[in-house]
């Protein structure tokens, strides 16, 4: 009867410890998350105040540079939202291409404050997150 109970009580302890060990990863990714928005999702709600990845184009005739801060506007053809970079943009980057940035809205001004800087790497890439974005606010087909 006694290693029956050390048995139960090894079970029980296992369990016990493999809730905990999945409880405790349940909630660091959730903490790190980081969830993808087109601008017309933004648009769509309050804004978000953890860091999110905001997707779209880059507009034609909105890239401002100003020393090392760059500023432009992210469009998924139906909505924009003004975006400022400080730092080293990928070699890519340019108006009318795909773009993914990392960062966090500023509640006071509206402005997305980007803290990484994605670009899509040739003509016929696009993020699928961008593509999936652009084709639910019906500004791509399907085959594009």
């Amino acid at each position: 009867m006694k290693a029956k109970h050390q048995r139960l009580w090894l079970v029980v302890g296992a369990l016990v410890a493999l809730g905990g060990a999945g409880a405790l990863a349940f909630s660091t990714l959730g903490e790190k998350a980081t969830y993808f928005y087109a601008p017309s999702d933004l648009k769509k709600g309050p804004a978000p105040t953890a860091a999110i990845r905001l997707g779209g184009m880059v507009e034609k005739g909105s890239i401002q540079r100003e020393g090392a801060t760059v500023r432009f506007v992210v469009t998924d053809m139906a909505q924009t939202v003004p975006v400022t970079y400080t730092g080293i943009l990928p070699d890519l980057f340019r108006e009318g291409q795909g773009v993914i940035a990392e960062g966090k809205i500023d509640p006071a001004t509206g402005q997305f404050q980007a803290e990484t800087i994605l670009a899509k790497h040739d003509e016929s890439y696009m993020p699928p997150e961008v593509a999936g974005a652009m084709k639910k606010t019906g500004s791509v087909s399907a085959g594009s």
